[in-house]
């Protein structure tokens, strides 16, 4: 016990030394950032932006892979393990007690060097737009949420791995929704555009204006992504891969439409999803839960409005929509022929779609790599789309 205390007194000066050495290069980059960004920007030429945005993904992942291990050790001293549902696969039952709201790792780098930003503006440096505090608010609100739910899980105050009831969820997911597009409607950023593949609109862009009709789109977009995400979020590694690819698509789709504060956001969340990805490697260390899950899906949702190409969220999001879908559908089918015929049927041997692939006999690995292709292909045909 007192060797065990010992080595955690050495590493707890090391830990802060080098989380503070981390701390140091953030500032410096921050600086050297605002020196460069008063330069002449014809000089700086369209890619400096770009790489601004890699920078930023790369001082994300460094954030949340440095304190990864301490966050699993802590997660498993608190006795914060996932407890798996009786109903899934034999296979996930060794699973249990694996620490889960890892989506603290993702999030928690993504509002920081977010926050960061926006006080430097607050200082005139201007290095990313005020409309990222709406997608501060939207990460925040939902990984919130999702920590609550994934804390009433392990306490199981309803039943073994279910946290806070589903009606109660959506309508803290619905309100926040509203909230959110409503800001976008009426107030900064005052958005209400859609792209169209193939068509040409009148206004900046090439863009369509939609009026009122931007506020139902983005409360089912933003809730419908988020329970997504979350359905998906059942094999190591299998959400955290597609939604990188995800939002690395879309910060393309930013960058090229010159949303320069759109795409920061965007690659600051890959650079946190890729740290989480390392510890979240099959087998994993951590899972992400409803914390990182719903955050990540709603936020997702958001950003596809904001770049107004949300008509390609289902294409770059084609898996998140496909494993969605197959529990609708399951569902709805089971209730119908359990009143038709007294009986209920299913469509696949068990719903969402990753679990029917386990069932039938492909290994983890081999789902989450062919679905993560699914995913570059689709992120790929998104892109294209966005440049027609």
């Amino acid at each position: 016990m007192r060797i065990e205390q010992r080595d955690r007194t050495i590493q707890r000066p090391r830990l802060i030394l080098l989380l503070s050495c981390v701390g140091v290069i953030i500032v410096y980059i921050l600086n050297n950032l605002h020196q460069i960004i008063g330069r002449d920007s014809i000089q700086l030429g369209v890619g400096f932006s770009m790489a601004n945005a890699l920078t930023l993904g790369t001082v994300s992942f460094l954030i949340a892979v440095i304190w990864g291990s301490p966050l699993i050790a802590l997660l498993k001293r608190w006795g914060i393990g996932k407890q798996i549902r009786v109903e899934l696969p034999g296979g996930h039952q060794v699973k249990t007690g694996t620490p889960t709201m890892g989506g603290i790792l993702i999030v928690l780098p993504v509002l920081l060097i977010t926050g960061v930003l926006n006080i430097a503006n607050l200082w005139g440096m201007n290095l990313i737009g005020q409309s990222t505090l709406i997608l501060f608010f939207c990460l925040a609100s939902h990984a919130v949420l999702g920590a609550v739910d994934d804390w009433q899980g392990i306490r199981g105050l309803r039943a073994r791995g279910e946290g806070i009831s589903a009606r109660m969820k959506s309508l803290v997911q619905l309100a926040i929704a509203t909230a959110v597009a409503l800001v976008l409607y009426f107030g900064p950023p005052e958005w209400d555009y859609v792209g169209v593949p193939g068509l040409r609109g009148p206004y900046e862009g090439g863009f369509f204006r939609i009026g009122p009709l931007i506020v139902p789109v983005t409360i089912f977009l933003i809730v419908a992504m988020s329970n997504a995400v979350n359905i998906t979020d059942g094999l190591d590694s299998l959400a955290g891969s597609i939604s990188s690819i995800a939002f690395a698509s879309y910060g393309i789709i930013a960058y090229l439409q010159n949303q320069v504060y759109l795409m920061y956001f965007c690659f600051i969340i890959v650079g946190a999803l890729m740290a989480f990805l390392w510890y979240n490697a099959h087998p994993a260390q951590m899972f992400m839960g409803d914390t990182g899950s719903l955050a990540l899906g709603a936020t997702l949702g958001l950003v596809a409005v904001m770049t107004g190409q949300w008509l390609l969220l289902p294409i770059v999001g084609s898996v998140f929509v496909a494993e969605a879908l197959s529990s609708s559908l399951q569902m709805a089918w089971f209730k119908y022929t359990k009143r038709r015929y007294g009986e209920g049927r299913r469509i696949f041997k068990m719903a969402p779609l990753h679990h029917h692939f386990e069932l039938l006999g492909w290994s983890e690995t081999q789902i989450k790599e062919r679905f993560w292709l699914v995913g570059v292909l689709s992120g790929m045909l998104g892109v294209a789309l966005a440049l027609v």
